[in-house]
């Protein structure tokens, strides 16, 4: 069934600092599963289904307040953004100029789900799902690894270290399914 005709614009926009995130639309079953559930839900287009924004990639939008505009025609979602709002990985899909892509968490979590749902026996992520000693080994040794190339102040090779090391603690909040957005909320608690 088409819903296209039964559209609402909604103009996301981040609650803390008044930005414009994105727009979408949505319709009045993903608006009652938006109201029910505390985040929002979307009505695609080009999949012609309903999704909650940041159900693969972790990048949910809290609700912190609906504004219907005075025609009823469009809504003001105010939102609580967990990491980035843009599919292309920025903050917002709006800009003056190309950001850098941070969005590869969530491509890694994707490719986690991929794994999950088809295991391989040459995957090495799967080998890291399957046994969990060799994760702990490996977050052991990439933490050694990090702290050795900070000792030597060899720039690439922290880098390449802590990439490492990242990776494998990704492996493990994925495997304990633990979101990145709960060590996000984490990090947010401690700047107060």
């Amino acid at each position: 069934m088409n819903k296209d005709s039964d559209l609402i614009p909604v103009v996301v926009q981040d609650a803390r600092n008044n930005n414009v995130l994105m727009v979408a639309f949505t319709n009045d079953e993903a608006m009652e599963l938006t109201r029910k559930t505390g985040y929002m839900h979307y009505w695609s287009r080009s999949r012609q289904e309903i999704w909650k924004k940041g159900e693969t990639s972790g990048n949910v939008q809290k609700v912190i307040e609906l504004l219907g505009d005075c025609d009823g025609d469009a809504i003001l979602a105010r939102v609580e953004q967990s990491g980035a709002a843009c599919h292309n990985g920025t903050y917002s899909c709006f800009f003056e100029e190309p950001l850098p892509p941070n969005d590869i968490i969530s491509e890694l979590w994707r490719v986690f789900e991929q794994r999950r749902q088809g295991p391989s026996e040459s995957s090495y992520t799967c080998r890291l799902f399957n046994n969990r000693n060799l994760l702990l080994k490996k977050i052991a040794e990439e933490s050694s690894e990090v702290i050795l190339a900070a000792k030597d102040g060899k720039r690439e090779e922290i880098v390449f270290e802590v990439a490492d090391l990242i990776y494998h603690l990704l492996v493990l909040l994925f495997d304990e399914e633990i979101p990145i957005r709960d060590v996000y909320k984490e990090l947010e608690g401690r700047r107060k």
